[in-house]
């Protein structure tokens, strides 16, 4: 059974010197910012990606939107399908459409 290919190998044999990076004193500890909020890390097992390719005013319109509402873009899109949904759904049981 053959090796499995690394990244050290492949910069060897391209005659890439690799060398650990050395580390630098560091003057203050960095510390994080208490404005930033800490976003919680959340994997993308399970989730399934919706994109699309907008024109400018598209696009402009939904980073007013991200902007205001603080949303990223999937809260942005979750968020409009929601109120689209709900509207249709409403819309049927009157008998709109």
């Amino acid at each position: 059974m053959a090796k499995k290919p690394t990244a050290a190998a492949f910069l060897k044999n391209m005659g890439v010197e690799t060398v650990a990076p050395q580390a630098e004193p560091a003057a203050t500890p960095a510390q994080p910012s208490s404005s930033l909020k800490a976003k919680p890390t959340k994997g993308r097992a399970g989730l399934k990606h919706i994109g699309g390719y907008f024109d400018r005013e598209t696009v402009e319109q939904v980073a007013i939107l991200r902007a205001r509402l603080d949303l990223d873009n999937s809260q942005l899109i979750k968020k409009a399908v929601e109120e689209l949904f709900q509207r249709e759904m409403a819309a049927r049981k009157f008998g709109d459409r």
